[in-house]
């Protein structure tokens, strides 16, 4: 058995297995508040760096790239560290580049800090999910990964809103500020509860990169960019279609950001089971969930309640099939696991620039914020056609699913 296999088969020693999850979810729930608060500070963004809320939206396409060339470049040449200093290390970089975009000034300024925000954030849950995995029995890997998520989806429930308020208040460079000191904290309690492990010195870039070769991995990651473009294609935009399609006032936007919160929070719950169940299944009927819920956006978001309802059902099946791809991945990834979770977090960032892309040309063309959803639908519906074609691959190389 390979040092890393053995990492996985046996559950490390933990004193709290549930304080090192909390720790581990902790710099989850830093990496949400910072990703997702840009779309609710977007248009004082806008006005402070005098760019539109399309163009604006650009900073959001930089922090993905800084998460899709960061992971891969970050893990590989990572691999032979302690995983525990290397978590840590990861959120405090991340802190700091939060710190950077704090005092940016100007258009390309802030687009280039958070490019360097974005670098750590795929391969913190690429160690994050390896570390979850080794304090568990396997069949429970599902979960203790879900566990690790859920402070991802927290973050949307109570960081992104709150951070939303803070930033409507006190200046939208303050809500970066706060996530410098959660990240802080989270090093701090990974450090403290989470075991150390021996470095793998078997590790080595060529070895993490032979997950490259396996076309599993790139049908779930190409199936990941262009399926979870849809969500991002609308939620990019979310607090402009509050304000101009629902017709409410810029105080409704946080409350619709904790709608999509608490929906991410439920589906991270629900995922752990689901995925230990069948990743792939779970990743279609969620897709399939979600084309239909964004064309229902469509239609019903100029009313509010109906709205709010599918901006709850679209966190929900976000989270949800986020997480079936991350046990997904890692299990295509062969023994280069983390950078299977990591990969992960390349594609969900890509789909993140993609749809946000994607929308600002239709909103940019005069078809209005509410087209952006049809746009998600139609990606949500490609990504099925992808995904469905990577079973069939498998299917046709090992006779099963």
């Amino acid at each position: 058995m390979t040092s890393t296999e053995t990492l996985i088969a046996r559950p490390a020693r933990a004193t709290h297995v549930g304080l090192a999850l909390l720790a581990l979810a902790l710099g989850g729930f830093a990496i949400g508040t910072t990703e997702f608060m840009t779309m609710g500070l977007l248009p004082d963004i806008a006005g402070s760096i005098d760019r539109s809320n399309a163009t604006t939206g650009h900073i959001i396409t930089a922090y993905a790239f800084g998460v899709v060339v960061g992971a891969p470049v970050i893990v590989s040449l990572g691999a032979s560290l302690p995983r525990r200093e290397l978590a840590a290390a990861l959120i405090l970089t991340l802190g700091l580049g939060n710190a950077v975009t704090a005092v940016a000034d100007g258009y390309l300024p802030v687009m280039a800090s958070r490019f360097v925000s974005g670098l750590p954030h795929g391969a913190y849950f690429g160690v994050a999910s390896l570390l979850a995995a080794s304090l568990v029995p396997p069949h429970q890997r599902g979960r203790a990964i879900s566990k690790v998520m859920l402070g991802l989806s927290v973050a949307t429930v109570v960081g992104v809103p709150a951070s939303t308020v803070l930033g409507q208040h006190l200046g939208w460079r303050s809500a970066y500020w706060v996530v410098l000191g959660l990240s802080a904290l989270a090093a701090a309690m990974i450090l403290a509860f989470v075991p150390h492990r021996p470095a793998d010195r078997e590790a080595t870039v060529r070895a993490e990169l032979t997950a490259l070769r396996r076309p599993q991995v790139w049908f779930a990651m190409l199936s990941g960019i262009v399926g979870f473009g849809g969500l991002f294609a609308m939620y990019t935009y979310i607090a402009p279609i509050v304000t101009d399609v629902t017709d409410l006032s810029r105080s409704a936007i946080p409350l619709f950001l904790l709608v999509f919160g608490v929906g991410s929070v439920v589906g991270a719950w629900a995922a752990g089971p689901l995925s230990d169940w069948s990743p792939a299944r779970t990743v279609l009927v969620g897709f399939a969930a979600q084309v239909v819920t964004l064309l229902l956006f469509w239609w019903l978001s100029p009313h509010a309640v109906p709205a709010a309802v599918l901006v709850f059902l679209v966190g929900a099946l976000g989270s949800i099939v986020a997480i079936a791809f991350q046990v997904r991945l890692m299990a295509a990834a062969g023994r280069a696991e983390m950078l299977g979770a990591a990969l992960n977090h390349s594609s969900l960032n890509v789909a993140n620039g993609l749809g946000a892309w994607f929308g600002s040309i239709v909103i940019s063309a005069g078809l209005g914020y509410r087209a952006a959803s049809l746009v998600g639908a139609a990606l949500a519906a490609a990504g099925i056609v992808v995904f469905a074609a990577g079973l069939q691959h498998a299917r046709r190389s090992r006779g099963r699913l």
